[in-house]
């Protein structure tokens, strides 16, 4: 695998995608490089989701390519692409939480299923990622007893338990009241920035994006700061939207850019 300070992090080149007769994606195109993140926008049933399956490699596209840390992904069979999938974290839109498991027992799966059978390092690590995410004190209860929230917060440690470089959030804040919404984009923004880790993240939401286009988070502070735009130490994050429309990309650009755009269609979805 080349290496992946050189190679975009993901890169799709004019990917289409139909199923049946029905198009879902045309000529979709774009990069993300290292440590960025990409705010995936637009209405019910453009193909943002199916835009992640692509990218885990669950679904392959009718043309073009998608390459991850430079490898294409597209022509290579399911057991070449388990590895680099190991190195995804995925988010669904509900948590996707297994019922009848603790928390515990949910964020320690993708490790025992990854072949680790040390119990002392499972726990270290569990109990590490529920601590990052604030959740340690629900390490025994079960999904049923937390609320939206925390099982977003529980599935996100369990995205991360085996640390990818790369995470896809599906609407990680959807139906989330808004102080909620802010807690779950200020722990994308901590795992962005205190991980270095890559992401894509839908969202019907352009505030969230906005939040982490504009402000990071430093360790020792409470909430996320301001994010400067200059200096090593202090720099903007690496943020840029796309908007999908009529199954091809509507725009593409950064937040000044999106937050300035006069098209109509832009301004009316944005409200």
């Amino acid at each position: 695998m080349e290496n992946a300070s050189v190679n975009p992090v993901i890169e799709f080149e004019h990917v289409s995608l139909s199923f049946d007769e029905k198009k879902v994606l045309t000529d979709i195109s774009f990069r993300m490089d290292h440590a960025g993140t990409l705010i995936l926008l637009g209405v019910a049933g453009t193909g943002k989701s199916v835009l992640l399956k692509l990218a885990l490699g669950l679904l392959k596209p009718d043309a073009g390519k998608i390459k991850v840390d430079g490898v294409d992904t597209v022509p290579l069979p399911e057991a070449k692409i388990r590895p680099i999938r190991k190195g995804m974290g995925m988010v669904f839109q509900e948590g996707a939480l297994f019922d009848s498991l603790s928390v515990y027992e949910n964020v320690a799966y993708p490790l025992r299923e990854a072949g680790d059978h040390d119990e002392e390092r499972i726990e270290t690590r569990v109990r590490e990622v529920l601590g990052f995410v604030e959740m340690e004190h629900a390490i025994e209860k079960l999904p049923s007893e937390l609320s939206g929230g925390m099982r977003r917060r529980v599935s996100i440690a369990r995205a991360i338990a085996d640390r990818p470089g790369i995470m896809l959030y599906d609407s990680p804040t959807a139906g989330l009241d808004p102080v909620t919404a802010h807690t779950i984009t200020v722990l994308i923004a901590k795992l962005r920035d205190a991980e270095r880790v890559s992401s894509i993240v839908v969202t019907h939401r352009p505030q969230d994006g906005y939040v982490l286009a504009n402000f990071r988070y430093v360790k020792g502070q409470q909430n996320l700061v301001p994010a400067l735009t200059h200096g090593d130490n202090g720099s903007a994050p690496a943020t840029r939207f796309m908007v999908l429309r009529d199954c091809g990309i509507y725009f593409q650009g950064t937040g000044p850019e999106l937050a300035n755009e006069a098209d109509t269609y832009l301004r009316k979805f944005l409200v």
